[in-house]
C-alpha cells in the first residue's frame, strides 16, 4: 500500500469504491453520488460499478453519475461481481478498496469511518457490523437476525475471532490484503473472506455503523429466502473450512468414530470377560470395528488434507507475488481518468477491453 505521512498522518494516493449491482436503477445513482470524493487522508477517490448482467438502466445511470462501469454479459452472482470489482480496483492501483452494496442499505458517507482503522491503526481488513452497538441494531425480521447469529458463531469458531457480524457487505481492504485474497464462491463472498484472511493472519476488525435493516426497493438478490441463502452458503463455508482448516474439518469426525469404536468394543469386551459370551451385544462388535475403520479413514484424510493445505499455502505465496507484479504493471498503464475516457468511447470498461482485443 502506498502510504505517505503528512503532518504525522498516514495518507494514501487512491481509494477505489466497488459497487456490485444487479438491476438497481432505482438506487444506483444515489449511491454513487453519495460516495464522498474529498477525503482528508486520500489523494483520489474512484468508483467502480460492476453491472452483473442487469436488464435495466443500472449501467447507464451509474456511468452518468461518474462511475467506471464494468459489465458482465450475464448474471454470474454477487461473489463473481465482487471478484471482478477487486480485479479492476487493483488494476487501477488502488491502495484501499471499499466494497458497498448498491441497494442503499449502507450509507456511503460512512466510508471515512470504515477506512479509519486502516489509516490510523494499520489494519488490513475492516468490516461494518450491524450488531456491534445495541443502539445501532437495525430493524429486520427475527429469522434473519437468528440466521446471522448462527453463521457468525460458525465463522468465529473456524477463525478463532469474535466478530458480531460476518454477513455485512460494507467492507474495506488494503491493497496487500486484496492481493492475498483467494475466493471461489460465486453466490456470495462474505463468510469465505473471513475464513481466508484469518488463515493468512491478516489483521481484521469491525466498526459499528448505522445500516438500514430492509431494502427500500425490491427484495435482496442474495438473502431473499433465509433457507435458500443457508442452503447455498453452507457449502461455501464447508469448502473454505476444508481448505484452510483441514484438521479441524476431519479431525473431530475421526475422533467421534474412534470414541464410538472404542466404546462399543470395550463394552462388549468387558461383557465377555464378565459372562464368557458376547450375546446379546454381538452386533456391537460389528459397530465397533466399523467405527474404528471409519476413524482411521478420516484420520488419514485429515493428514492428507493438511499436507495439501501446506502445498496450497506455498502456491498462494507464489500467486501473491505474481499478482503483485502483474497488477503493478497494469496500474502503471492505466489510471481512473484513462478508464473513464475509454468508457466514454466504448460504453463500458468491459466493452473497451473487448475492443482492445479485436
Amino acid at each position: 500500500m502506498a502510504v505517505h505521512h503528512v503532518n504525522g498522518k498516514r495518507t494514501i494516493d487512491l481509494l477505489v469504491v466497488v459497487i456490485p449491482a444487479l438491476n438497481e436503477e432505482r438506487t444506483i445513482g444515489d449511491v454513487v453520488e453519495a460516495v464522498p470524493r474529498d477525503l482528508s487522508n486520500v489523494g483520489e477517490v474512484c468508483i467502480v460499478v460492476v453491472d452483473d448482467g442487469s436488464t435495466d438502466a443500472t449501467a447507464e445511470l451509474a456511468r452518468a453519475s461518474g462511475a467506471i462501469v464494468v459489465r458482465h454479459d450475464v448474471n454470474l452472482g454477487v461473489g463473481a461481481a465482487f471478484a471482478t470489482g477487486i480485479d479492476r480496483a487493483l488494476r487501477l492501483g488502488a491502495d484501499v478498496i471499499v466494497n458497498v452494496d448498491a441497494d442503499g442499505q449502507f450509507q456511503p458517507a460512512d466510508v471515512p469511518e470504515l477506512v479509519r482503522p486502516i489509516l490510523e491503526d494499520g489494519y488490513g481488513f475492516v468490516t461494518c457490523t450491524r450488531f456491534g452497538d445495541p443502539a445501532l441494531v437495525p430493524k429486520m425480521p427475527w429469522v434473519k437476525k437468528w440466521g446471522n447469529g448462527v453463521v457468525c458463531h460458525i465463522v468465529n469458531t473456524i477463525t478463532r475471532h469474535q466478530f458480531t457480524d460476518v454477513s455485512c457487505g460494507f467492507r474495506a481492504y488494503t491493497r496487500e490484503t486484496a492481493l492475498r485474497l483467494n475466493l471461489f464462491g460465486q453466490f456470495t463472498y462474505t463468510h469465505e473472506t473471513f475464513i481466508d484472511l484469518a488463515c493468512k493472519r491478516v489483521r481484521m476488525t469491525e466498526v459499528p455503523l448505522k445500516v438500514r435493516g430492509e431494502r427500500e426497493f425490491g427484495k435482496s438478490r442474495v438473502a431473499a429466502s433465509v433457507w435458500k441463502y443457508a442452503f447455498q452458503t453452507l457449502p461455501i463455508i464447508v469448502r473454505s473450512m476444508r481448505d484452510t482448516r483441514p484438521l479441524l474439518t476431519f479431525g473431530p469426525v475421526a475422533l467421534v468414530f474412534l470414541l464410538l469404536g472404542l466404546g462399543s468394543t470395550g463394552f462388549v469386551g468387558g461383557w465377555w470377560l464378565a459372562y464368557g459370551r458376547t450375546s446379546p451385544w454381538s452386533s456391537l462388535v460389528t459397530v465397533g470395528i466399523g467405527s474404528l475403520v471409519l476413524s482411521t479413514i478420516f484420520a488419514v484424510l485429515a493428514m492428507v488434507a493438511d499436507q495439501v493445505g501446506r502445498s496450497r499455502r506455498l502456491l498462494e505465496d507464489v500467486l501473491y507475488h505474481e499478482r503483485r507484479r502483474a497488477y503493478d504493471e497494469a496500474a502503471m498503464r492505466s489510471s481512473p481518468a484513462d478508464e473513464l475516457e475509454r468508457q466514454t468511447e466504448f460504453g463500458s470498461v468491459a466493452d473497451a477491453d473487448r475492443g482492445l482485443r479485436t
